[in-house]
């Protein structure tokens, strides 16, 4: 008999981590080896458990599931990652597919499917769709990539982004957006936070680097 799949589990919520470790712990080719609410706790535990499969929630109070991805991925190819998430967001599954994911599904998918799924990523096949992944690279193909850590900003926040780089202050970017000076300062700590930076200077850096490697390409 072959070893069981290794699988880790990554999501913030304690019952979901405890849902997904039943319906997998009840399959004899499956074996939970770890789990972490946070996505700094996964980076550091996963290369140490050396799963097969990590299982990660797409969005998350310090990060992504994709940050994981693309940080695990690029030391370790061999383990495999599955996306999985609550929002069907074209740009999080660009940056998904382009941090090296196996698969990217929906937390709505049924039980016995994600198992099935779990299993074909173990076996490295992929669990994204031809048609999809022929569109990812088509924007990479013509320049229109966007750069995989923008892919959690809402647009809104990207507008922000766009006039702190420019050097405005939040009560500037308010006057602008026509919006309380409160809430640009709520839109400037949420950008910051998601992109993992502490100051609006680093983001500044951040988005002209963007500008610079994608000229053509959407902030």
């Amino acid at each position: 008999m072959s070893a069981p799949i290794r699988v880790f589990l990554l999501d913030d919520h304690e019952i979901v981590r405890r849902g997904l470790a039943d319906l997998l712990g009840a399959e004899p080719d499956i074996e939970v080896v770890g789990e972490s609410a946070s996505a700094q706790e996964a980076i550091r535990r996963i290369p140490a458990l050396s799963p097969d499969v990590a299982v990660l929630d797409g969005r998350l109070p310090d990060g992504s599931g994709i940050d994981v991805c693309r940080e695990v991925r690029s030391r370790f190819p061999e383990i495999q990652a599955l996306i999985l998430t609550s929002y069907d967001d074209e740009d999080a599954l660009f940056a998904a597919i382009m941090a090296g994911a196996a698969g990217y599904v929906l937390k709505q998918i049924r039980g016995t499917d994600l198992v099935d799924g779990i299993r074909r990523v173990a076996a490295g096949q992929s669990l994204l769709d031809p048609g999809i992944t022929a569109k990812v690279l088509e924007r990479v193909r013509t320049g229109t990539t966007v750069d995989p850590r923008l892919a959690d900003l809402s647009p809104r926040e990207r507008e922000v982004l766009e006039f702190v780089t420019e050097g405005l202050t939040n009560r500037q970017i308010a006057q602008k957006m026509q919006l309380a000076e409160k809430t640009v300062k709520n839109y400037v700590s949420a950008l910051l936070g998601k992109l993992g930076l502490e100051r609006r200077v680093q983001a500044a850096v951040f988005a002209t680097e963007v500008h610079q490697a994608h000229p053509h390409g959407p902030l």
